[in-house]
């Protein structure tokens, strides 16, 4: 799992990779075209991929984690749309999560973990599980 330096940036669509900090925002890269831009802290607020968790009943399991898992079921179970009903992201997160809190994850979390895998996945920043051991060990 390589998402150390990525970073969501509200007000802005996508995931970017975080490039560089000043005191009053930061450098960001859009994966797809490489292109740098300055998100000043006062106009944007920022989420590395690191840090955001989902809660479960008894405690949070980091979104890592959960991608991980959604890679690994990715062969048996097909990830619904982003805009699926709320139904279907709810069977869907009931297999990857059984114990997802269902009181404490709406349907924009689900809608945006799903939209935010597909993101990673497409552009090979989701690895399979035996690249993650090797990275750690390093």
């Amino acid at each position: 799992m390589n998402i150390k330096n990525i970073v969501a940036v509200r007000g802005l669509p996508g995931l970017y990779k975080l490039v560089s900090t000043k005191t009053n925002g930061l450098i960001v890269s859009d994966p797809d075209t490489g292109k740098t831009r300055f998100c000043s802290v006062r106009q944007h607020q920022f989420t590395p991929m690191e840090t955001v968790a989902v809660y479960t009943e008894t405690d949070t399991i980091e979104i890592a984690k959960v991608f991980q898992t959604m890679l690994d079921m990715l062969t048996d179970t097909p990830i619904p749309a982003s805009n699926a009903s709320h139904t279907d992201l709810q069977k869907y997160f009931n297999l990857i999560l059984p114990d997802y809190d269902r009181d404490r994850v709406f349907h924009s979390d689900m809608k945006k973990i799903i939209k935010w895998f597909n993101f990673l996945n497409e552009r090979g920043f989701l690895t399979a599980k035996s690249e993650n051991a090797n990275d750690e060990e390093e």
